[in-house]
């Protein structure tokens, strides 16, 4: 009797929270860049994706519309010295429809990544919209080249003076969470200085995009 008494209030248990699980599970993020960033909504802050034939305003408009990416550098690490070590960081280029298309990141010294990058400060950072809604509206698989992502190599130094301001409020923006991080773990701004961009947003390869182009890029909001 206790036992069948016990299995019915489990089961009136769980009918009660599977609606609220299922909501966590469907709600879109909050608080990442501002009201409905990133959400691809007629309301949004971010221009539709730019016409793919375009790979200097992709490349940008993927920067800007992502708040995060896997950033490659070189361990520095004995076990695996000198192999290809790649971890995600959060990252800005800017406050929502006002990118600078310069990924700002905001690092501690006790990060593997951060030791990598003093000794070589050569990295790889890419970026897809697999972390937006449009690929999973689209039903695009996150390697397929039609959810578009992006590579960047150059590397990464911390910015001067001049920039601070900059970085700070894009990325505390983007990423409130970062002002109640710990200060004993010396956090600082940097950014990754581009050399090299490559565009995937279509079957075929990879569309080289210049410096130069990349940043002579400007949208119409």
């Amino acid at each position: 009797m206790a036992g069948r008494a016990r299995g019915s209030a489990r089961a009136l248990l769980a009918s009660l929270l599977a609606p609220a699980l299922v909501a966590l599970l469907v709600a879109p993020a909050r608080g990442r860049g501002g009201r409905d960033h990133g959400d691809w909504a007629a309301a949004a802050l971010v221009p539709p994706l730019p016409p793919r034939e375009d790979a200097a305003r992709v490349a940008r408009f993927v920067t800007h519309v992502c708040d995060w990416g896997a950033l490659a550098t070189l361990s520095t690490d004995q076990a695996v010295r000198g192999w290809a070590f790649a971890d995600v960081l959060s990252l800005s280029d800017g406050p929502p429809g006002a990118g600078s298309g310069v990924p700002y990141f905001y690092l501690s010294p006790l990060q593997q990544s951060v030791d990598n990058l003093q000794e070589n400060p050569r990295a790889t950072l890419t970026m897809s919209l697999a972390q937006t809604n449009f690929c999973r509206k689209q039903g695009f698989d996150p390697q397929s080249p039609l959810c578009a992502h992006i590579i960047l190599s150059g590397t990464v130094t911390k910015v001067n003076q001049t920039e601070m301001g900059f970085a700070k409020h894009s990325l505390f923006v983007r990423h409130p969470e970062m002002k109640t991080w710990p200060s004993s773990h010396n956090w600082f701004f940097a950014k990754l200085n581009i050399t090299n961009i490559w565009v995937l947003d279509y079957f075929g390869g990879p569309k080289i995009v210049t410096p130069e182009e990349y940043y002579n890029v400007t949208f119409h909001q």
